[in-house]
């Protein structure tokens, strides 16, 4: 990585543009609408445990973001990076309002990160890992440009306290649609 390439990789941008989403930093206004996305059935059920605390620890960070479309708060995403020179890569995780699912909100979302991730921090691949029965996820991931890799077993805690499979997704610069 070269200096300036460095230096506009440790500025936070103040929005990320999709074509139809915006990704914002995520802030203390977004913790109300991040714990009412994560507490809803249909989103509890793969993001289980979430209560006030553990979304101020772990999702208001520099690497949080929020999904707005025409400026409502619709999801969150968030990254995670390898940051080891011969193994350089991110990962990413989001989650989306049901209300707003099935309208290409979530793929739109994904190549937006995805595309800050290769340009501003410098990463080869992204990765991401759904449950590997969440099929509206995959399915999101895959239209995104994700291909799948393999089934990693037992992989994640489920919201019931067992543990489900979940399948590694991977999104190389080149592949980026």
């Amino acid at each position: 990585m070269t200096e300036q390439t460095s230096a506009a990789s440790a500025r936070r941008l103040s929005a990320i543009a999709g074509q139809t989403v915006v990704l914002r930093p995520a802030t203390a206004a977004h913790v109300p609408i991040f714990l009412e996305i994560l507490g809803h059935p249909e989103i509890e059920k793969w993001w289980g445990g979430y209560d006030l605390e553990r979304v101020r620890r772990e999702l208001l960070g520099p690497h949080s973001y929020a999904i707005e479309l025409a400026g409502e708060t619709t999801g969150l995403i968030i990254y995670r990076e390898e940051l080891d020179p011969d193994h350089r890569y991110a990962a990413i995780d989001l989650a989306l309002h049901p209300d707003h699912q099935n309208q290409g909100l979530g793929c739109d979302a994904m190549r937006a990160m995805a595309r800050f991730l290769f340009r501003h921090r410098d990463h080869h691949r992204v990765v991401i890992d759904p449950a590997a029965d969440n099929a509206r996820a995959i399915r999101s991931c895959e239209r995104a440009g994700f291909r799948r890799v393999g089934v990693m077993r037992a992989y994640e805690k489920s919201a019931d306290g067992g543990w489900h499979d979940g399948l590694l997704m991977d999104l190389l610069q080149e592949d980026l649609p």
